[in-house]
């Protein structure tokens, strides 16, 4: 398991506003013991045993975020080096952002990169701010593989299972696929060990992806981007993605993937309780490097744009705290409603919705506070505002 922090004593954190995942608390405290929500309560109840951080005025706190989908951060990419230390780092880099758990992406390569990097997973998870692993590929369309490696794209078997079956052991994972990718039951295989899966770089029809759904497939990966769009005779995978509850669809808030006027039409299409902001950030997050090498690739980073040569983009020079932000400005989505797509949502995705994602009592002390203008202040994970981790060195 990661490294822990030594259990900090009681105390309480008073701010202005406090979102607990569900409903709002003006003036109120957050009483936190053993690294775990006890309550939160009027400021006027605090009783004196309880040591009080008073935050600025006008300061909000809220669940800390919860980011499905990291490729990196911090200059380091997971594909370079699938290990413990490079997991802590991009998870440390995405902190001052927020994001006190993530699940760093391994986007398509080799079956035995995917394996070291699903031993790695298994050695931290559930700690650190690391929540599992999210396999990216290999089991996607060539038709739709955006940044990913056209010979590292593979059509399922069965056989598949046994490696892959090995998430299910990995904290709270996920892999995302082409349903028309894989052989009928394999989808049903994975969602009934516990592994989320997810539609993404993928045709599907509207038929294909509802039968995997019904088997357990229960996310879609970056709403609108590396899939078909909808028409009036061809709904596709944005059909059944804004219109069946049982899907949490990812969606990519820069600006840039999904272009704002989209971005308010999914919101008011789609049920908000089942939108999940997700960065899909590169090494670029956290740095001030303006270029990186993705598998060969050479990726410039361009007016906020991650592209290749070619201009296709290459995942997004995006943070969650910018991502809720957005959706609460040019996204249309009410703050509260942003807040949760940053923190519940994905939370209730992976199934670990009763101890985070929220400030409830019983949940993890993981919190993030923010300025009126919902810029980052300081976060706490478990109770503790989080030691810096070293890199790993950078081949």
């Amino acid at each position: 398991m990661g490294s822990e922090q030594a259990e900090p004593p009681p105390f309480a954190i008073s701010a202005d506003r406090i979102f607990d995942g569900y409903r709002w608390h003006n003036h109120a405290l957050i009483l936190i013991a053993g690294g775990i929500v006890q309550s939160i309560t009027s400021r006027d109840e605090s009783a004196s045993r309880w040591s009080t951080e008073v935050m600025p005025p006008g300061t909000i706190l809220a669940p800390g975020f919860i980011d499905l989908q990291v490729n990196g951060g911090g200059g380091i990419l997971l594909n370079d080096q699938p290990t413990p230390d490079a997991m802590r780092a991009i998870a440390q880099a995405h902190r001052r952002y927020g994001t006190t758990s993530c699940l760093p992406t391994l986007i398509s390569d080799t079956r035995a990169k995917a394996i070291v990097a699903i031993a790695a997973a298994k050695s931290v998870a559930g700690g650190d701010g690391i929540l599992g692993l999210h396999l990216e590929g290999p089991f996607i369309s060539p038709r739709r593989p955006g940044i990913h490696p056209g010979d590292y794209i593979a059509t399922a078997t069965m056989e598949d299972l046994d490696w892959l079956g090995e998430l299910s052991a990995v904290g709270s994972s996920m892999v995302t696929l082409a349903p028309e990718c894989v052989p009928a039951r394999f989808v049903k295989t994975l969602a009934t060990s516990g592994i989320r899966c997810s539609v993404g770089h993928s045709e599907a029809t509207a038929d294909t992806l509802t039968a995997a759904v019904d088997e357990g497939l229960s996310g879609v990966t970056h709403l609108f981007n590396a899939m078909p769009a909808m028409s009036a005779r061809e709904p596709g995978i944005v059909g059944v993605a804004l219109t069946d509850d049982r899907l949490t669809a990812g969606i990519i808030v820069d600006g840039i993937h999904v272009d704002p006027v989209v971005v308010r039409a999914a919101f008011s299409a789609k049920n908000p309780n089942n939108i999940a902001l997700v960065s899909d950030a590169m090494p670029t997050v956290g740095t001030e490097q303006d270029h990186f090498e993705l598998m060969g690739r050479q990726i410039q980073l361009r007016d906020g744009r991650l592209v290749c040569e070619n201009g296709t983009l290459a995942g997004a020079h995006l943070n969650l705290a910018s991502a809720v932000k957005n959706a609460a400005t040019f996204g249309g989505m009410f703050l509260d409603e942003a807040l949760r797509a940053a923190s519940l949502v994905p939370a209730r995705f992976l199934g670990i919705e009763r101890h985070r994602g929220t400030l409830v009592a019983g949940a993890q002390g993981d919190i993030v506070a923010l300025t009126p203008n919902l810029e980052v202040l300081t976060t706490w994970v478990a109770g503790n505002r989080p030691q810096s981790v070293p890199n790993p060195e950078r081949g």
